[in-house]
């Protein structure tokens, strides 16, 4: 594939973008491409659909629903775009439908599915189900890269600016609340969730990915780079 490689991303907010998008600068490298979030995609699509876990919810079920029963079918996301990355923190496997004001159909799957933690996969395996129950889906389409971050995308965040922080080193994928690491950095080097905070050490997170996707280091984060290789792999068989 010449041309640069087309990627949407649904995620729950702007921030995880920023980390994504790093993420991904570090795994192709110098192969150019184009990230479009699809959602959010700016106060229209909040004001629609909601924010967070129970926006990709609400935006899962329409695509479902444009695709005739199923994302894969939504013609018009495909068309526009190589793959999609499909995004959704592990720490909403916690939840209940009710906590986000949400009346579940039958086919969406259960919530709470939290399981102790580690392993990471444990809760995130059952999350990534529900997660392709919500678009129509049994298994994983083959343009469909899912990046389920436990317990949240500040942990990818936390470990790649701070490794040296406790709870990086007592293993961050489990740590209940990472986004409450930030606050307690040292003044000079705080940072805030904030996408101008995160746009300002973007370069930081793209040159710390290889070390969280490494082997033996952050399950989601190696897990993640694998099936975006594979899915990008078959797309250039294809071109061939």
């Amino acid at each position: 594939m010449s041309d640069p490689l087309r990627i949407a991303l649904v995620a729950e907010g702007p921030t995880d973008g920023v980390v994504i998008e790093s993420a991904l600068r570090a795994i192709l490298n110098e192969r150019p491409f184009v990230l479009n979030q699809i959602f959010p995609a700016g106060s229209a699509s909040f004001g629609e659909l909601g924010t967070g876990w129970i926006g990709v919810y609400r935006w899962c079920h329409q695509s479902a629903l444009r695709g005739g029963g199923g994302l894969a079918g939504d013609q018009l996301l495909f068309l526009q775009h190589d793959l999609l990355i499909l995004h959704l923190d592990a720490d909403v496997a916690g939840f209940q439908y009710a906590d986000g004001n949400l009346t579940p159909v039958a086919t969406d799957g259960v919530l709470p599915c939290a399981q102790p933690c580690p392993p990471p996969a444990a809760t995130t395996d059952r999350l990534r189900l529900v997660l392709l129950n919500w678009c129509g889906e049994l298994a994983t389409p083959s343009k469909v890269v899912l990046c389920t971050p436990s317990k949240s995308t500040e942990a990818w965040v936390v470990a790649s600016l701070f490794p040296q922080d406790a709870a990086t080193q007592q293993g961050i994928e489990c740590y209940s609340k990472p986004q409450s690491r930030l606050a307690q950095q040292p003044v000079a080097r705080r940072i805030r969730k904030k996408t101008s905070d995160y746009k300002n050490h973007a370069a930081e997170l793209q040159a710390a990915w290889p070390n969280l996707a490494a082997p033996g280091a952050l399950a989601e984060a190696q897990r993640f780079e694998d099936e975006f290789l594979q899915t990008v792999q078959i797309l250039d068989s294809l071109e061939i």
